[in-house]
């Protein structure tokens, strides 16, 4: 689709309204005058000629009607964790209220125990689709793209809790920061260039290039459009590559006040902090 905008963030301005603007750089959002856009979501917004002094960043998304998250799509996350590579996507969901901001902390409820990271690459959908055909690209229903962390509690990942589905682990209020940017298809004609690095407290833990996927943004589209309809403003988490921390040895959870920086090249840099309960 053909999005108005190339590089959108959502958020207060200096009179603590709340808008939409198409953002000069990825650095230092904040006190950035930007032109804004008129609409509610990012996928029915009309240009304007108003500036505004961006105060806050918000989440680009005010909200979502569903979150698929694709587990073991990195070749070497597949390799870390001692599975088989799998024919087709693995999928599992996050509720609308995983949704949270760029910059907002995760709150981890007290019997979340080993937190764990995710950075990963999400594909915004900007119009409805289904049973998308062969011939048609599922690329030209991306809104956009903009960084994720698929924030698990891997406690309730184990199999004797979870049935081995993923869902519930990485389900809780919050565990599903988005932003800063979402950027316009026009503007990263190849997402498979991009590089994305995870980062706790300042230290590299994950760097790898998008190009390491197993699946396409394009094969994860088509796969979850069969027999189910896509609504504008789904959020595809499309996995996450080798470096999370139920691989490391020895494990390194995350602790009360850890903050997880999830940088993808041209799409900027969330950061949260994580307050333990």
């Amino acid at each position: 689709m053909n999005s108005s905008f190339r590089r959108l963030i959502r958020f207060k301005d200096e009179n603590g309204d709340i808008q939409y603007g198409d953002a000069v750089s990825d650095v230092a959002l904040v006190g950035q005058k930007v032109i804004v856009y008129l609409g509610q979501v990012p996928w029915d917004l009309k240009p304007t000629q108003l500036e505004r002094v961006v105060s806050e960043v918000l989440c680009p998304l005010p909200y979502t009607p569903i979150i698929y998250g694709i587990g073991l799509n990195y070749k070497t996350h597949i390799t870390e964790a001692g599975f088989p590579t799998p024919e087709y996507p693995t999928v599992f969901t996050k509720p609308p209220d995983a949704l949270n901001g760029p910059f907002s902390d995760v709150n981890v409820p007290e019997e979340c125990l080993n937190i764990d990271y995710e950075g990963e690459l999400c594909a915004i959908i900007g119009e409805d689709c289904r049973d998308i055909h062969k011939d048609d690209d599922p690329l030209n229903y991306v809104l956009g793209y903009t960084c994720g962390n698929d924030v698990s509690s891997r406690y309730w990942q184990m199999s004797q809790r979870s049935g081995q589905q993923h869902g519930y682990a990485k389900s809780f209020d919050g565990f599903a920061p988005l932003g800063p940017v979402l950027v316009s298809p026009s503007a990263i004609p190849d997402v498979s260039k991009l590089t994305l690095v995870t980062r706790v407290n300042g230290e590299e833990r994950q760097r790898a290039s998008i190009g390491d996927m197993l699946f396409s943004v394009g094969d994860i589209i088509r796969h979850l459009s069969r027999g189910t309809t896509l609504r504008a403003g789904t959020v595809i988490m499309t996995g996450t590559p080798s470096g999370v921390a139920f691989s490391s040895d020895p494990l390194v959870w995350l602790k009360n006040g850890d903050e997880v920086e999830v940088e993808i090249s041209e799409l900027g840099t969330l950061r949260n902090r994580h307050i333990f309960k």
